[in-house]
């Protein structure tokens, strides 16, 4: 029972990841696209948009912020952002260059207000 225990604490901490292990703070990403989806859940949360490419494809990122008490602690509230919301992402990319990005800032492009992701990024590029 009590390795039982041990296992079930553990899975957290084994499912978690380091920002470091898939952003790389030396590749900064910014791009402008409209919202398509937020999850707005714990340990992180997500958002997606379609940015429109310089050849016209688009592409659909998906952003990862700090946890919503984080947020919440940056001014955020669970309709801060909704889908169909343009918004300029500011972050680092993927460490595999896929479309994928740790959100530091997030600006509305609706009122020009900036908001900060409460990113686990912990050095600026």
């Amino acid at each position: 029972v009590a390795a039982l225990g041990l296992l079930v604490a553990a899975v957290p901490v084994i499912a978690h990841h380091s920002f470091a292990a898939e952003f790389d703070a030396n590749k900064p990403v910014k791009v402008t696209g409209t919202v398509t989806k937020v999850e707005w859940k714990n340990p992180h949360v997500y958002f997606y948009i379609d940015v429109k490419e310089d050849d016209g494809k688009v592409t659909n990122w998906g952003m990862e912020m700090g946890s919503p008490n984080g947020l919440m602690r940056q001014g955020w509230t669970r309709n801060s952002m909704k889908v169909g919301d343009v918004v300029s992402v500011e972050g680092s990319r993927a460490r595999d260059g896929s479309a994928i990005g740790n959100a530091r800032a997030v600006v509305l492009a609706s009122t020009g207000q900036r908001l900060f992701a409460a990113s686990s990024q912990t050095t600026t590029p």
